[in-house]
């Protein structure tokens, strides 16, 4: 059985169109701090990503935020985290992301969010991490991207395995209790992370 006590979750620097995302953001929160795991995030207090923070620290969670110099000021680093870690650079940020976190979840966002849900689905694919990956697909909002990653399956440019590791959920609660029990299956490395 896996032992979660951080999850890291991509989500956009915008709001985005619906509330339900917010919402949705919220309800992560809720779950997260009812199972005492803290976040990770991005560090920025605007948009979806501002919300779930916020969220978890109105509930009594702990909140880590990760933001480069360039963006601190640009996405208006959060002032009231448990631990703001400012990095020199992009691949600094994504990489303590990583290093700090038990997960990874998508929320809605934009092409960072996709970004970075596709390197750490990459590096779980590699090896280089055996952690659970996941999309949160609110109200829909992934549907097309699920539909193609299913065309892609079928045109045999990923292997079955590979897209199995990236678990899908509309519900929150749902997809942490699958982290809860998430095993890692044996998938062959391809290369250490040393040679990459």
């Amino acid at each position: 059985m896996s032992s979660i006590k951080s999850l890291c979750v991509y989500c956009g620097s915008s709001p985005g169109r619906l509330e339900s995302y917010s919402s949705v953001g919220r309800e992560l929160a809720k779950s997260m701090v009812s199972r005492n795991i803290k976040l990770v995030y991005g560090g920025a207090g605007i948009g979806l990503m501002g919300n779930v923070a916020d969220q978890v620290l109105q509930l009594g969670g702990e909140v880590i935020g990760v933001i480069p110099k360039a963006l601190a000021t640009k996405e208006v680093a959060h002032k009231n985290l448990t631990e703001l870690h400012v990095t020199e650079s992009m691949h600094d940020r994504k990489m303590l992301m990583a290093e700090l976190s038990d997960g990874f979840i998508a929320l809605p966002g934009g092409i960072g969010t996709l970004e970075e849900l596709f390197e750490i689905w990459t590096w779980a694919q590699l090896g280089f991490h055996h952690k659970p990956c996941g999309l949160l697909n609110v109200d829909g909002y992934y549907n097309l991207l699920i539909g193609f990653l299913d065309h892609v399956l079928a045109e045999q440019f990923v292997k079955q395995e590979t897209h199995d590791l990236l678990m899908i959920e509309s519900d929150p609660e749902t997809l942490l209790n699958r982290y809860s029990h998430y095993q890692p299956p044996a998938i062959k490395r391809w290369v250490g992370k040393d040679e990459t």
